[in-house]
């Protein structure tokens, strides 16, 4: 698996589209006949219900989803491979039928009938449905569109979602006190690129594990760009340095700066290259590369050979990734790695920064629902089949290997509870650093040059969805 940027948006909407095939008209709940509007609520009209009184909940997506109410086996799902868990997951569904007097329904919207039905159904007052899952490139719209229902306003702070995380985690917009979309917490793979380094090298240099330095509060940028310095070496003086402090894809570098300096470049309407707090992400990576020269120059003829150098011993810090150590070497190699959170940058914090981009699929409750926290708690009593028993629930073995050590690991999962949001990687406007890297381009001038054109294509993104 090659993976050379982080993915937010996909991009692969007429491949979905084609599969998909057109748009189905939401309907009642299979086999429950004599559906009726509710005349009461948080918006009359809204709710449907059995004509025994059960309140249909109706999930919409672009794929078929198990098990729902009207499936009596396990065998009704065709991909059936895990007889075990499905078997749960069912019997949880009848259970939730009980508990709280409804039936859950799934809709296959297609694709880009997602799109339209919250666009035109919505600012209706009548949803379609109760609850939306979205790829981000309309989840995020509707959330700026003032299109869904806040968490907080449903009164689920305090609850799983805001706390251990075991079952729900929520992606939280810049600027916005109130979140709107979460999604399960997930299984397998970690979603996140945390800085790994080499432990052995470190300590041979007489630095203390940058992890211990995290905890304590203290893992800064000042404080990286002290260690960067320290590891980078002409070992044979021969003139030309022969391990540097950091190499990486310089791609992930950005967000992950971005994201520990508590900012962004295109994380909702308006551009903020020119902010402040990401001219200083700007500036220390000029730092790096062109000041300090502590960053290894970027090799243009090899994407891959710019973050693999450190399975020889080349670099003290890189970019990893359960994936990358599976690729490129990590408990086989000769050193000891450690994995840590990246360092606080100045305008950033400890407690506040997020960690990761967000990927995936996410849910939203539209607003015009009657009873939404009803809505949210039936979704995550269905989605805790596991009854909070992580070992049951979530397969983490394969990850847990690549990342080497539970400490390791249990920062890559705490990175990727705590996602955060940004365009800039989607709106193909050409934007690169490496001629920044290469001390081609001052800070100033990239700003200047790049600004206008990721505000247009914002303008665009959001008036196109």
């Amino acid at each position: 698996m090659v993976k050379h940027k982080i993915i937010i948006l996909p991009l692969v909407l007429a491949i979905c589209l084609a599969a998909c095939g057109a748009k189905t008209a939401p309907a009642a709940a299979s086999g429950n006949a004599g559906v009726q509007n509710s005349s009461g609520g948080d918006s009359p009209g809204t709710a449907r219900y059995t004509d025994d009184g059960k309140r249909i909940i109706t999930i919409g997506t672009w794929f078929d989803k198990y098990y729902m109410s009207k499936h009596q086996d396990i065998r009704d799902d065709p991909g059936l491979s895990q007889p075990v868990t499905a078997q749960m997951r069912l019997d949880m569904m009848r259970k939730i039928e009980a508990k709280y007097n409804i039936v859950l329904n799934c809709i296959n919207l297609t694709f880009e009938g997602v799109r339209e039905s919250i666009n035109l159904s919505i600012p209706s007052g009548k949803p379609d449905v109760d609850i939306y899952e979205v790829d981000l490139q309309f989840g995020i719209p509707a959330v700026l569109n003032n299109y869904a229902v806040g968490l907080k306003a449903m009164d689920l702070e305090g609850t799983d979602v805001f706390g251990s995380q075991r079952v729900m985690k929520y992606l939280r917009m810049a600027s916005q006190d109130e979140v709107y979309l979460f999604t399960p917490s997930g299984a397998g793979s970690i979603n996140a690129y945390p800085l790994a380094f080499n432990l052995t090298m470190i300590r041979a240099a007489g630095l203390e594990n940058p992890q211990d330095l995290y905890d304590r509060g203290e893992w800064t940028w000042e404080k990286w760009r002290t260690y960067l310095a320290a590891l980078t070496r002409d070992a044979d003086e021969d003139g030309s340095i022969d391990t540097y402090g950091y190499s990486g894809y310089w791609t992930y570098l950005l967000t992950n700066l971005l994201l520990s300096n508590n900012t962004g470049i295109a994380p909702a309407y308006q551009e903020k290259l020119s902010s402040p707090a990401t001219r200083e992400v700007l500036d220390f990576i000029n730092t790096i590369y062109n000041i300090d020269k502590t960053a290894r120059p970027w090799d243009r003829s090899n994407w891959e050979i710019n973050n693999r150098l450190y399975a020889e011993g080349l670099s003290g810090f890189w970019v990893c990734a359960d994936w990358l150590f599976n690729e490129q070497g990590g408990a086989d190699l000769p050193f000891e790695i450690g994995v840590v959170p990246w360092p606080r940058g100045p305008s950033g914090s400890f407690t506040e920064n997020l960690h990761s981009q967000p990927q995936g699929n996410w849910y939203f409750i539209p607003r015009g629902t009657e009873n939404p926290r009803l809505v949210y708690d039936v979704l995550f009593d269905w989605t805790n089949w596991y009854d909070y028993d992580l070992n049951v629930g979530q397969d983490t073995e394969w990850s847990r290997n690549m990342y080497i050590t539970e400490r390791n690991y249990n920062y890559a999962a705490m990175m990727a509870s705590k996602p955060g949001f940004d365009l800039w990687e989607s709106l193909d406007t050409g934007l690169t650093l490496l001629p920044l890297m290469a001390g081609e381009l001052t800070v100033s001038t990239l700003v200047e040059e790049n600004k206008v054109l990721i505000q247009k294509a914002l303008d665009n993104y959001f008036k196109r969805n």
